[in-house]
């Protein structure tokens, strides 16, 4: 609970995705056909908030560790906001793989 907490007062980018995640998840389970569109509409958006934790858990040790520059630590940060990034890329694909059939069809 205490790192849910700490996401939510140290990081803007968490608070905005979990107002996201709170209109996502009820909205996934009621638009669900079934189980299986259920889990694809839901789990994607609980996956960016657990990235994101690990993504700020990254940054705050490498700020830590290392303060000034350097060309790791410029990675792990980049590639920590890339996963939650491909996992944002996820929701929005699983989404629109559920739902656009039922829009176009």
């Amino acid at each position: 609970m205490k790192g849910l907490q700490a996401g939510w007062r140290h990081e803007a980018s968490f608070r905005l995705e979990v107002c996201i995640a709170v209109v996502l998840v009820p909205l996934g389970l009621w638009l669900g056909n079934g189980p299986l569109e259920k889990i694809a509409l839901v789990l994607p958006p609980v996956l960016v908030l657990s990235a994101e934790l690990l993504n700020s858990a990254v940054e705050a040790v490498v700020d830590k560790v290392s303060p000034e520059f350097h060309e790791l630590a410029g990675r792990a940060k980049d590639m920590g906001s890339a996963a939650v990034f491909l996992l944002l890329a996820m929701t929005a694909l699983s989404w629109g793989l559920v739902l656009w059939p039922r829009w176009v069809g």
